[in-house]
């Protein structure tokens, strides 16, 4: 489980633009944010600091992240990746979550890419990849696999900036690839050579 912020850190994150993420602090604060994954500086002048998603769901949640999947308990969000041990909740809290979420996420693409393009991942993506995956297919409304439920299964590969994506429905698998080619991700369907299972193998489109 990752520390949570300090107080003043929180008070830095509380005191957010609600809209764009901004934030005020001392470099030491906004350097801090930032190598937690809170927040992120810039690339263009002047260089402000604004939350990233995760940053987003603290001002909004008061909680810190650290599971990989939403619970009832601790109030947290992630996207799921599918195969997550706890019941996968598919209600209108959620739907909710997930939407501010995917919102969150298409304002970082804005701010962040180079042409203010939303329509292409941006670097957090390429450095969470399974997430970025799983929010894209959850937020068009698949199902994840659950303990007791088939769905999607978001998992890492050892390729470079590439995830696969499995379905035990050859027509779901489909509508998977158009989602998150519609998310700007490449996507190619391949075949388990030792299984037979078909999966996709989907890496971040960069043009």
């Amino acid at each position: 489980m990752t520390r949570p912020p300090t107080a003043a850190q929180r008070r830095v994150i509380d005191a957010a633009d609600p809209v764009t993420g901004r934030l005020k602090g001392t470099e030491a604060q906004l350097a801090a944010l930032v190598k937690r994954g809170l927040a992120f500086r810039h690339p263009r002048p002047p260089h402000d600091h604004f939350l990233t998603p995760a940053g987003h769901r603290i001002r909004k949640a008061g909680h810190e992240p650290g599971e990989p999947a939403a619970t009832a308990d601790t109030g947290v969000f992630a996207a799921r990746a599918g195969g997550e041990r706890t019941p996968v909740d598919s209600g209108p809290a959620r739907r909710r979550e997930v939407h501010s979420a995917w919102q969150g996420l298409l304002e970082l693409r804005r701010m962040t890419n180079p042409d203010g393009s939303v329509d292409r991942p941006c670097g957090w993506e390429r450095t969470h990849l399974v997430q970025a995956a799983a929010l894209a297919l959850e937020a068009a409304g698949h199902r994840p696999a659950g303990p007791d439920t088939e769905g999607y299964r978001v998992r890492a590969t050892p390729q470079p900036e590439a995830v696969a994506v499995y379905e035990p429905d050859g027509a779901t698998l489909g509508a998977c690839a158009a989602t998150l080619e519609r998310a700007g991700w490449q996507v190619g369907e391949h075949t388990e050579p030792r299984t037979r299972e078909r999966y996709l193998l989907a890496s971040p489109r960069r043009m």
